[in-house]
């Protein structure tokens, strides 16, 4: 998105805190392409036979954000809630299918691509999830940083913003939470997956 889409995102996010349904209606179409490279990317990055579709996903996380009313701050503030949806979503989908299939299907996700990891592997989703609130326990905005940079691809500057401080505390914490979370991934599937 250009910063002139920006501004246009930010100010329908405005209008939209006074419940100005147009502006919310004006604003999907601005955010819908973003939002889909955001979900394809994760969905990419799962094992072939998945059954989420991006457009499905966006659709749902898209309607969850508007069904009740938030105090936009801005884009960066309305992808890091989109984030947070989209997150929630994919982790239900991937609990429910486990739970309907016999041998417990595993959702894979390459983590280590997005995290720059030194190991090549797949983990999980739901041990992704599950390492990422075990880190908020011990440190709630590196677990923020992750979620933000992870699965809204925010940058370190739009990272900052959202949760208000420096660039170079962002940068910190994401270096630590990616060792943390590689080190918890690690430890709860030693073994890595096979690729058959």
């Amino acid at each position: 998105m250009g910063d002139n889409t920006h501004g246009d995102v930010t100010q329908l996010l405005v209008q939209s805190r006074t419940g100005d349904r147009a502006a919310l209606d004006r604003l999907m179409p601005l955010v819908y392409d973003e939002l889909r490279l955001i979900a394809a990317r994760y969905l990419r990055q799962e094992r072939s036979g998945h059954t989420l579709q991006s457009t499905a996903l966006v659709n749902e996380a898209y309607l969850r954000m508007i069904a009740r009313p938030c105090d936009w701050q801005d884009r960066a503030h309305f992808f890091a809630v989109a984030a947070r949806i989209i997150r929630n979503l994919l982790v239900d989908h991937a609990r429910a299918k486990a739970a309907s299939k016999r041998g417990g299907a595993k959702l894979m996700l390459s983590f280590d691509e997005a995290l720059n990891l030194p190991d090549k592997r797949e983990f999980h989703l739901v041990a992704i999830d599950d390492a990422i609130t075990s880190l908020s326990r011990f440190d709630e905005q590196q677990s923020r940083i992750v979620e933000l940079r992870f699965f809204a691809g925010l940058s370190v500057e739009e990272t900052a913003e959202v949760l208000r401080i420096s660039p170079s505390t962002v940068k910190r914490d994401w270096i630590l939470a990616k060792a943390w979370i590689f080190r918890e991934l690690s430890v709860r599937d030693p073994q890595p997956e096979s690729n058959e």
